[in-house]
């Protein structure tokens, strides 16, 4: 544990919680991607396979659970809730996430560092949170103006990534045996996918206007 990474984790954290209260305290889940909510609730499955053989430390076995229940909530409430549902963008949204998802397995099956079930599984799971948010983009895009619940629920999501980036970067040059290349190069691609949204998003920051997506 680094300061990085609890920053990242915190970032994480709030990103969530923006997402809920917009669902619980507006009803509503308008600009918000099942795709990339269903998407997520994979990445967190497949990834902490482990608290089933693995116990590193109270702290970590309370995150993982946390994000596997608010991703499982976050999906539920979209398709389910019987207020919610009726606010969701389906139009909007129409990324074929499924192919996201066959290639990035079939990505982990190649490329992984040992070849393991669990190990396969995260490396399954780093390629898939890597392009989860796509969905979410286009719908944005799609949708024009974006409103400031989901605008700051997407900015943490990336400052999270961002701050994992440096968390890599620092542990590199403190620990002799850092391995973990693939989180590195998924990390990259993941925070390149945001830099439009960051140009926008601290551009309607500066002038105190609306957030405001190009077409």
């Amino acid at each position: 544990m680094n300061i990085f990474r609890f920053v990242g984790d915190v970032m994480h954290l709030v990103s969530i919680v923006i997402l809920l209260l917009k669902i619980y305290a507006t009803k509503s889940c308008s600009g918000i991607s099942l795709k990339t909510q269903e998407l997520y609730a994979i990445v967190f499955l497949a990834r902490y396979l482990d608290l089933f053989t693995d116990f590193i430390s109270l702290y970590n076995t309370v995150m993982k659970l946390v994000f596997i229940a608010s991703s499982l909530a976050i999906v539920w409430c979209m398709r389910s809730h019987r207020v919610v549902k009726r606010s969701y963008d389906k139009e909007l949204d129409t990324f074929r996430h499924y192919f996201l998802v066959l290639g990035c397995f079939i990505l982990g099956l190649l490329v992984h560092e040992k070849f393991t079930l669990q190990e396969i599984f995260w490396a399954f799971s780093i390629y898939l949170e890597a392009v989860a948010i796509l969905p979410q983009l286009v719908l944005l895009q799609r949708s024009g103006n974006v409103d400031n619940l989901t605008g700051q629920y997407v900015f943490f999501l990336g400052a999270y990534r961002a701050f994992y980036i440096l968390n890599w970067i620092y542990r590199y040059f403190t620990e002799p045996h850092f391995t973990r290349w693939l989180s590195v190069i998924s990390g990259l691609v993941q925070t390149a996918l945001y830099a439009d949204f960051f140009y926008y998003y601290f551009l309607s920051w500066k002038n105190n206007a609306k957030l405001q997506l190009p077409a």
